[in-house]
Protein backbone atom coordinates (compact mmCIF):
# COMPACT_ATOMS: atom_id res chain seq x y z
CA UNK A 1 0.00 0.00 0.00
CA UNK A 2 1.34 3.44 -0.91
CA UNK A 3 1.94 5.80 2.01
CA UNK A 4 -0.55 8.63 2.22
CA UNK A 5 0.11 11.47 4.64
CA UNK A 6 2.09 9.18 6.94
CA UNK A 7 2.74 10.74 10.34
CA UNK A 8 3.15 9.98 14.00
CA UNK A 9 -0.41 9.58 15.28
CA UNK A 10 -1.14 10.73 18.83
CA UNK A 11 -4.91 10.35 18.84
CA UNK A 12 -7.93 8.97 16.98
CA UNK A 13 -11.42 10.31 16.40
CA UNK A 14 -14.36 8.07 17.28
CA UNK A 15 -17.21 9.10 14.97
CA UNK A 16 -19.78 7.16 16.99
CA UNK A 17 -23.29 6.40 15.79
CA UNK A 18 -24.44 9.91 14.84
CA UNK A 19 -23.35 13.55 14.66
CA UNK A 20 -26.79 14.94 15.43
CA UNK A 21 -26.71 16.70 18.84
CA UNK A 22 -30.31 15.79 19.71
CA UNK A 23 -29.74 12.15 18.81
CA UNK A 24 -26.52 12.15 20.82
CA UNK A 25 -28.43 13.27 23.93
CA UNK A 26 -30.86 10.41 23.38
CA UNK A 27 -27.97 7.98 22.85
CA UNK A 28 -26.34 9.17 26.08
CA UNK A 29 -29.47 8.35 28.09
CA UNK A 30 -29.93 5.06 26.25
CA UNK A 31 -26.36 3.83 26.74
CA UNK A 32 -26.23 5.02 30.34
CA UNK A 33 -29.36 2.95 31.02
CA UNK A 34 -27.92 -0.05 29.17
CA UNK A 35 -24.70 0.21 31.17
CA UNK A 36 -26.49 0.37 34.53
CA UNK A 37 -28.75 -2.56 33.61
CA UNK A 38 -25.72 -4.57 32.47
CA UNK A 39 -23.74 -3.90 35.66
CA UNK A 40 -26.69 -4.41 38.00
CA UNK A 41 -27.98 -7.55 36.28
CA UNK A 42 -24.60 -9.27 36.13
CA UNK A 43 -23.73 -8.28 39.70
CA UNK A 44 -26.99 -9.86 40.87
CA UNK A 45 -26.04 -13.09 39.09
CA UNK A 46 -22.60 -13.10 40.74
CA UNK A 47 -23.98 -12.33 44.21
CA UNK A 48 -26.71 -14.96 43.84
CA UNK A 49 -24.16 -17.64 42.93
CA UNK A 50 -21.87 -16.66 45.81
CA UNK A 51 -24.63 -16.43 48.44
CA UNK A 52 -26.61 -19.59 47.59
CA UNK A 53 -24.89 -22.87 48.44
CA UNK A 54 -27.20 -24.72 46.02
CA UNK A 55 -25.51 -22.86 43.17
CA UNK A 56 -21.98 -23.88 44.14
CA UNK A 57 -21.75 -26.07 41.05
CA UNK A 58 -19.54 -25.93 37.91
CA UNK A 59 -22.43 -24.66 35.78
CA UNK A 60 -22.94 -21.60 37.96
CA UNK A 61 -19.20 -21.15 38.54
CA UNK A 62 -18.82 -20.65 34.79
CA UNK A 63 -21.93 -18.45 34.74
CA UNK A 64 -20.51 -16.11 37.40
CA UNK A 65 -17.27 -15.85 35.40
CA UNK A 66 -19.34 -15.06 32.30
CA UNK A 67 -21.04 -12.27 34.26
CA UNK A 68 -17.66 -10.87 35.32
CA UNK A 69 -16.57 -10.93 31.67
CA UNK A 70 -19.75 -9.14 30.56
CA UNK A 71 -19.21 -6.41 33.15
CA UNK A 72 -15.62 -5.80 32.09
CA UNK A 73 -16.39 -5.90 28.36
CA UNK A 74 -19.15 -3.31 28.77
CA UNK A 75 -16.90 -1.17 30.96
CA UNK A 76 -14.20 -1.24 28.28
CA UNK A 77 -16.43 0.42 25.68
CA UNK A 78 -19.48 2.22 27.09
CA UNK A 79 -17.99 4.68 29.65
CA UNK A 80 -15.60 6.18 27.09
CA UNK A 81 -18.50 6.63 24.70
CA UNK A 82 -20.57 8.34 27.42
CA UNK A 83 -17.69 10.69 28.29
CA UNK A 84 -17.19 11.60 24.63
CA UNK A 85 -20.90 12.36 24.13
CA UNK A 86 -21.11 14.42 27.32
CA UNK A 87 -17.92 16.38 26.57
CA UNK A 88 -18.72 16.59 22.84
CA UNK A 89 -15.19 15.37 22.25
CA UNK A 90 -14.57 12.51 19.87
CA UNK A 91 -10.89 12.08 20.64
CA UNK A 92 -9.18 9.06 22.13
CA UNK A 93 -5.42 8.87 22.62
CA UNK A 94 -3.27 6.48 20.60
CA UNK A 95 -2.33 4.50 23.72
CA UNK A 96 -5.93 4.61 24.92
CA UNK A 97 -7.11 3.23 21.59
CA UNK A 98 -4.61 0.34 21.62
CA UNK A 99 -5.51 -0.39 25.25
CA UNK A 100 -9.20 -0.50 24.34
CA UNK A 101 -8.48 -2.85 21.43
CA UNK A 102 -6.52 -5.14 23.73
CA UNK A 103 -9.19 -5.32 26.44
CA UNK A 104 -12.04 -5.83 23.97
CA UNK A 105 -10.14 -8.74 22.40
CA UNK A 106 -9.40 -10.21 25.84
CA UNK A 107 -13.00 -10.20 27.05
CA UNK A 108 -14.57 -11.20 23.72
CA UNK A 109 -12.13 -14.11 23.56
CA UNK A 110 -12.79 -15.05 27.18
CA UNK A 111 -16.55 -15.03 26.62
CA UNK A 112 -16.02 -17.30 23.63
CA UNK A 113 -14.07 -19.85 25.70
CA UNK A 114 -16.49 -19.65 28.64
CA UNK A 115 -19.42 -20.52 26.41
CA UNK A 116 -17.49 -23.58 25.21
CA UNK A 117 -16.68 -24.60 28.82
CA UNK A 118 -20.36 -24.26 29.76
CA UNK A 119 -21.34 -26.45 26.80
CA UNK A 120 -18.85 -29.11 27.93
CA UNK A 121 -20.30 -28.93 31.44
CA UNK A 122 -23.82 -29.59 30.07
CA UNK A 123 -22.47 -32.44 27.93
CA UNK A 124 -20.92 -34.17 30.95
CA UNK A 125 -24.02 -33.55 33.10
CA UNK A 126 -26.42 -35.08 30.57
CA UNK A 127 -24.30 -37.72 28.83
CA UNK A 128 -22.24 -38.88 31.85
CA UNK A 129 -24.36 -37.98 34.92
CA UNK A 130 -22.86 -40.65 37.20
CA UNK A 131 -19.34 -39.37 36.58
CA UNK A 132 -20.25 -35.67 36.61
CA UNK A 133 -18.76 -34.78 40.00
CA UNK A 134 -15.59 -36.74 39.22
CA UNK A 135 -15.02 -35.18 35.79
CA UNK A 136 -16.14 -31.61 36.56
CA UNK A 137 -14.01 -31.27 39.69
CA UNK A 138 -12.83 -27.88 41.01
CA UNK A 139 -9.34 -28.44 39.62
CA UNK A 140 -10.63 -28.92 36.06
CA UNK A 141 -12.97 -25.93 36.34
CA UNK A 142 -10.13 -23.71 37.57
CA UNK A 143 -7.87 -25.03 34.80
CA UNK A 144 -10.45 -24.25 32.12
CA UNK A 145 -10.81 -20.68 33.40
CA UNK A 146 -7.03 -20.22 33.66
CA UNK A 147 -6.31 -21.56 30.17
CA UNK A 148 -9.15 -19.48 28.70
CA UNK A 149 -7.87 -16.29 30.34
CA UNK A 150 -4.23 -16.96 29.43
CA UNK A 151 -5.11 -17.73 25.80
CA UNK A 152 -7.35 -14.66 25.48
CA UNK A 153 -4.70 -12.34 26.92
CA UNK A 154 -1.99 -13.82 24.68
CA UNK A 155 -4.15 -13.42 21.57
CA UNK A 156 -5.09 -9.83 22.48
CA UNK A 157 -1.48 -8.80 23.19
CA UNK A 158 -0.33 -10.33 19.91
CA UNK A 159 -2.86 -8.36 17.86
CA UNK A 160 -2.25 -5.15 19.82
CA UNK A 161 1.51 -5.36 19.25
CA UNK A 162 0.94 -6.04 15.56
CA UNK A 163 -1.17 -2.86 15.35
CA UNK A 164 1.58 -0.97 17.19
CA UNK A 165 4.06 -1.73 14.38
CA UNK A 166 1.82 -0.24 11.67
CA UNK A 167 2.33 3.21 10.17
CA UNK A 168 -0.92 5.14 10.41
CA UNK A 169 -2.17 8.07 8.37
CA UNK A 170 -3.41 11.56 9.18
CA UNK A 171 -7.01 10.56 8.47
CA UNK A 172 -7.49 8.65 11.74
CA UNK A 173 -11.28 8.72 11.97
CA UNK A 174 -12.79 5.48 13.28
CA UNK A 175 -16.42 4.99 12.16
CA UNK A 176 -17.42 3.43 15.45
CA UNK A 177 -18.06 4.26 19.11
CA UNK A 178 -14.95 2.39 20.27
CA UNK A 179 -11.57 1.36 18.85
CA UNK A 180 -12.36 -1.81 16.96
CA UNK A 181 -9.41 -3.86 15.75
CA UNK A 182 -10.57 -4.25 12.14
CA UNK A 183 -11.39 -0.54 11.79
CA UNK A 184 -7.96 0.55 13.05
CA UNK A 185 -6.23 -1.84 10.63
CA UNK A 186 -8.01 -0.10 7.74
CA UNK A 187 -6.36 3.20 8.73
CA UNK A 188 -2.84 1.88 8.12
CA UNK A 189 -0.62 3.31 5.39
CA UNK A 190 1.81 0.40 5.64
CA UNK A 191 1.25 -3.15 4.42
CA UNK A 192 -1.33 -5.00 6.56
CA UNK A 193 -1.03 -8.40 4.89
CA UNK A 194 0.60 -10.00 7.96
CA UNK A 195 -2.01 -8.46 10.27
CA UNK A 196 -4.88 -9.74 8.12
CA UNK A 197 -3.41 -13.24 7.81
CA UNK A 198 -2.82 -13.36 11.56
CA UNK A 199 -6.34 -12.07 12.26
CA UNK A 200 -7.98 -14.73 10.06
CA UNK A 201 -5.75 -17.49 11.42
CA UNK A 202 -6.34 -16.69 15.10
CA UNK A 203 -10.07 -16.13 14.51
CA UNK A 204 -10.29 -19.55 12.86
CA UNK A 205 -8.31 -21.13 15.68
CA UNK A 206 -9.59 -19.40 18.81
CA UNK A 207 -13.19 -19.03 17.65
CA UNK A 208 -13.41 -22.17 15.53
CA UNK A 209 -12.21 -24.61 18.21
CA UNK A 210 -14.65 -23.42 20.96
CA UNK A 211 -17.52 -23.27 18.46
CA UNK A 212 -16.68 -26.79 17.25
CA UNK A 213 -16.64 -27.91 20.89
CA UNK A 214 -20.08 -26.38 21.44
CA UNK A 215 -21.48 -28.05 18.32
CA UNK A 216 -19.97 -31.42 19.30
CA UNK A 217 -21.31 -31.14 22.87
CA UNK A 218 -24.85 -30.40 21.74
CA UNK A 219 -24.74 -33.10 19.07
CA UNK A 220 -23.93 -35.61 21.80
CA UNK A 221 -26.55 -34.07 24.13
CA UNK A 222 -29.32 -34.31 21.52
CA UNK A 223 -28.33 -37.88 20.71
CA UNK A 224 -28.36 -38.84 24.39
CA UNK A 225 -31.69 -37.11 25.11
CA UNK A 226 -33.43 -38.75 22.16
CA UNK A 227 -32.50 -42.15 23.59
CA UNK A 228 -34.32 -41.34 26.84
CA UNK A 229 -37.66 -43.10 27.26
CA UNK A 230 -39.15 -40.60 29.71
CA UNK A 231 -40.72 -37.44 28.29
CA UNK A 232 -40.12 -35.73 31.63
CA UNK A 233 -36.44 -36.63 31.48
CA UNK A 234 -36.16 -35.23 27.97
CA UNK A 235 -37.82 -31.97 29.00
CA UNK A 236 -35.60 -31.60 32.06
CA UNK A 237 -32.45 -32.26 30.03
CA UNK A 238 -33.35 -29.75 27.33
CA UNK A 239 -34.50 -27.15 29.86
CA UNK A 240 -31.05 -27.14 31.52
CA UNK A 241 -29.52 -26.25 28.14
CA UNK A 242 -32.07 -23.66 27.02
CA UNK A 243 -30.46 -20.64 28.66
CA UNK A 244 -26.97 -21.52 27.46
CA UNK A 245 -28.16 -22.15 23.90
CA UNK A 246 -29.93 -18.77 23.87
CA UNK A 247 -26.71 -17.01 24.93
CA UNK A 248 -24.67 -18.97 22.37
CA UNK A 249 -27.00 -18.00 19.51
CA UNK A 250 -27.04 -14.38 20.68
CA UNK A 251 -23.24 -14.12 20.97
CA UNK A 252 -22.23 -15.95 17.80
CA UNK A 253 -25.16 -14.59 15.81
CA UNK A 254 -24.21 -10.98 16.52
CA UNK A 255 -20.48 -11.67 15.99
CA UNK A 256 -21.16 -13.25 12.59
CA UNK A 257 -23.42 -10.30 11.77
CA UNK A 258 -20.54 -7.90 12.46
CA UNK A 259 -18.23 -9.86 10.17
CA UNK A 260 -20.76 -10.03 7.33
CA UNK A 261 -21.67 -6.33 7.60
CA UNK A 262 -17.99 -5.28 7.51
CA UNK A 263 -17.41 -7.41 4.39
CA UNK A 264 -20.47 -6.53 2.32
CA UNK A 265 -21.00 -2.85 3.10
CA UNK A 266 -19.01 0.38 3.41
CA UNK A 267 -21.69 2.01 5.57
CA UNK A 268 -20.08 3.25 8.78
CA UNK A 269 -23.50 3.51 10.45
CA UNK A 270 -24.31 -0.15 9.74
CA UNK A 271 -20.87 -1.26 10.92
CA UNK A 272 -21.26 0.67 14.18
CA UNK A 273 -24.70 -0.81 14.83
CA UNK A 274 -23.37 -4.31 14.12
CA UNK A 275 -20.47 -3.79 16.55
CA UNK A 276 -22.95 -2.54 19.13
CA UNK A 277 -24.88 -5.80 18.78
CA UNK A 278 -22.01 -7.99 19.98
CA UNK A 279 -20.18 -5.74 22.46
CA UNK A 280 -23.16 -4.24 24.32
CA UNK A 281 -26.49 -6.00 23.76
CA UNK A 282 -25.59 -9.64 24.68
CA UNK A 283 -23.92 -8.49 27.90
CA UNK A 284 -27.11 -6.72 28.96
CA UNK A 285 -29.46 -9.55 27.96
CA UNK A 286 -27.48 -12.51 29.37
CA UNK A 287 -28.59 -12.00 33.02
CA UNK A 288 -32.25 -11.90 31.93
CA UNK A 289 -31.88 -15.09 29.92
CA UNK A 290 -30.38 -17.01 32.85
CA UNK A 291 -32.63 -15.54 35.54
CA UNK A 292 -35.90 -16.00 33.63
CA UNK A 293 -35.24 -19.47 32.22
CA UNK A 294 -33.56 -21.09 35.24
CA UNK A 295 -35.66 -22.10 38.25
CA UNK A 296 -32.70 -22.40 40.65
CA UNK A 297 -31.37 -19.00 39.62
CA UNK A 298 -34.80 -17.37 40.08
CA UNK A 299 -35.03 -18.85 43.59
CA UNK A 300 -31.53 -17.65 44.50
CA UNK A 301 -32.29 -14.15 43.20
CA UNK A 302 -35.53 -13.99 45.21
CA UNK A 303 -33.65 -14.99 48.36
CA UNK A 304 -30.90 -12.46 47.64
CA UNK A 305 -33.30 -9.59 47.00
CA UNK A 306 -35.31 -10.57 50.09
CA UNK A 307 -32.21 -10.09 52.25
CA UNK A 308 -31.61 -6.55 50.94
CA UNK A 309 -32.85 -4.07 53.59
CA UNK A 310 -35.44 -1.57 52.29
CA UNK A 311 -34.37 2.06 51.91
CA UNK A 312 -35.55 4.32 54.67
Amino acid sequence: MEPRNKTDVSEFFLLGLTNNSEQQSLLFCLFLSIYFVTIFGNLLIILAVISDSHLHMPMYFFLSNLSFTDIFLSTTTIPKMLVNIQAQNQRISYIGCLTQICFVLVFVGLENFLLAAMAYDRYVAICHPLRYTVIMNPRLCGLLIGVSLFTSIGNALLHSLMVFRLSLCKDVKIPNFFCEFSQVIKLACSDTLINNILAYFTASLFAGIPLSGIIFSYTQIVSSVLRMSSAGGKYKAFSTCGSHLSVVFLFYGTAIGVYISSEVTDSSRLTSVASLMYTVIPQMINPFIYSLRNKDMKGALRNLIGRIPPFL
